[in-house]
Formats: C-alpha cells, sequence, structure tokens
C-alpha cells in the first residue's frame, strides 16, 4: 500500500495534527464569541479588548481568522498529496498538481508550531514566575489578565504549537530531516 492509498487516520503525524486543529478552532471560536459581542473570560485577556468597540470587535474576528488558518496549515502539511501514478485523484485525494505546495506548507507548519511554541513557553514561564512572587508586577498591573494569562491563555498556544510539533515530527521523512515530500 501506497501512502496515497493509505487512509488519512493511517498517515504519520495525522492524529496530532486532528487534535491540533480541534485545540485551533477552539481557540479561534472564542475569538469569534468575543468578536460577536461576547464577554465571557474577556477581563482574562486584558483591558483593551474590555473597552469593546469597532478596533476590539475587529481585532477578535482578525484572531479568528489567523487561528482557523493557523488550526488547518498542519493537516495540509501533513497530508499526502499525490505523487504520480494515477491521473487523479486516489480515493479523493487532492490531483498530484498540489504536491509542489507540500514544502511550502510545511515549512509554515514549523514555523507556526515555532512560534505558538515559543511563544506559549516564555509567556507562560513568565506568567508563573510574576504568580510565584519571583517577579514583582507593576503595582497598575491587571491582575485578572494576568492569571488569564499564566494559567489559560498561554498555556493553550503552549499546547497547540507542541500538538503541531508533534505532527511535524512523526509526518517527517526520516531520510530528509524536517522536510517530507
Amino acid at each position: 500500500m501506497t501512502a496515497r492509498d493509505r487512509p488519512a487516520s493511517a498517515v504519520p503525524g495525522w492524529w496530532p495534527a486532528l487534535a491540533g486543529l480541534v485545540v485551533g478552532l477552539a481557540y479561534a471560536g472564542i475569538s469569534v464569541y468575543w468578536g460577536a459581542g461576547g464577554t465571557w473570560l474577556l477581563d482574562t485577556v486584558g483591558r483593551s479588548l474590555t473597552a469593546g468597540g469597532a478596533v476590539a470587535s475587529a481585532a477578535a474576528w482578525a484572531a479568528a481568522g489567523l487561528k482557523i488558518v493557523a488550526a488547518v496549515l498542519p493537516l495540509l502539511a501533513v497530508y499526502p498529496f499525490n505523487s504520480g501514478g494515477s491521473a487523479g485523484p486516489a480515493r479523493g485525494r487532492p490531483a498530484a498538481g498540489l504536491a509542489p505546495l507540500r514544502r511550502p506548507l510545511r515549512f509554515l507548519a514549523w514555523a507556526e508550531a515555532a512560534i505558538l511554541t515559543l511563544y506559549g513557553l516564555i509567556w507562560t514561564a513568565g506568567g508563573l514566575l510574576v504568580e510565584s512572587g519571583l517577579i514583582r508586577a507593576d503595582a497598575g498591573a491587571d491582575r485578572r489578565a494576568m492569571a488569564g494569562h499564566t494559567f489559560l491563555w498561554d498555556p493553550w498556544f503552549l499546547v497547540w504549537g507542541l500538538l503541531v510539533t508533534a505532527a511535524l515530527v512523526r509526518s517527517r521523512d526520516p531520510g530528509r530531516g524536517f522536510s517530507r515530500r
């Protein structure tokens, strides 16, 4: 059985990529909720968004769009595009003409993994240092937003980044380093 004949669920890296999709879409869903005017947990993000208005709504919608793209990207990066054989897609899979996109998709997914993981790790660790008292917060700091970022939002980025990283590592061709055709 060739890579193109396998069901998607049998593709190495598929399950962590699918888990990353769920995590990313859930995160995007919260941004959609805020963009539509919802306020639940909004005070855990920061004062700039709690003020509301058109700018805050536009920012929430833009974040939602970016998160949706970032949620789908790892699935595309691990997907086994046809690399030849039949003239059309095998079992409904994309045509061989999409194979040249594989490298750029994987490059973008690796960039995404690095950004999500590093952002989540650095900000979660920094927040934990502040919350533990090892680093002192400014007197006017928004303590609710700091806690929200430390215990919810930034770890969420970290988990998402680790799932994308796992998908890419599992789906790589052992003979090609970080890239797979």
